[in-house]
């Protein structure tokens, strides 16, 4: 089995880098790169474009959106779909001027990443003294650079609510139990549009739960997938 995994906004190949055994066990990995886009559809095609002919797919937060994007347009394609972290709802109107305010702020020449309180609001509360994992988010962030965060900071990010029908492939929708970023109602949408999905929380997890509860996560998914990918 072939596993496609596309990470989030200002993630990179890194983000899944503690799930790399588990995964492996599955199939061969390749890493989708949403980096040169600016938009989730102009993310699926470009993904699609280096993708193996039939694959297993994990979308972490944005990623997620993409991955939804890619089962629409290659459903023959799609054994099995995994969304973390993720949400079908569109940016609000007060996140479209926090993001329009962010990247007005920012110095992109100097673009050093999130800072501190930037990576905190994705993680746990009781990993706020964490400082490896706090550098391991900042440093990530850091290598995707300024022109991606602007790229991807003025993109309008569109709902699919009224979508969600059409992807018809096996769906697991994984949650964190404190994930501050995505609510459990996002994640509900999600399971409540995509028929026939499943939808898991991972305890004692704030957004980056690929990072923070990785042996958790690949418990959760890869047993799933040995499951429903290997049925198609």
């Amino acid at each position: 089995m072939h596993v496609l995994l596309i990470p989030g906004f200002m993630t990179d190949a890194s983000l899944w880098d503690d799930m790399l055994p588990a995964l492996e066990a599955v199939g061969s990995i390749t890493h989708g790169d949403t980096t040169a886009s600016a938009t989730i559809a102009d993310m699926a095609r470009d993904i699609l474009s280096g993708a193996p002919e039939r694959f297993a797919l994990i979308g972490f937060s944005m990623g997620g959106y993409v991955a939804r994007e890619i089962a629409r347009m290659a459903p023959g394609r799609v054994l099995a779909l995994v969304l973390v972290a993720t949400s079908a709802r569109a940016d609000t109107p007060e996140q479209t001027r926090r993001k329009a305010v962010a990247v007005k702020m920012a110095d992109l020449k100097r673009f050093t990443g999130f800072s501190r309180p930037g990576v905190l609001i994705s993680l746990h509360p009781d990993r706020a003294n964490d400082e490896a994992l706090i550098e391991r988010v900042r440093a990530m962030s850091e290598r995707v650079g300024g022109d991606v965060f602007q790229r991807h900071t003025q993109q309008f990010r569109e709902t699919d609510l009224s979508r969600l029908a059409a992807v018809r492939c096996p769906t697991l929708i994984v949650a964190g139990d404190q994930d501050a970023l995505r609510s459990c109602e996002e994640s509900q949408e999600l399971c409540s549009g995509i028929s026939g999905s499943e939808l898991v929380r991972i305890e004692n997890s704030g957004h980056m739960i690929p990072m923070e509860q990785p042996i958790a996560l690949a418990r959760t998914i890869v047993p799933w997938l040995q499951e429903h990918a290997s049925q198609k």
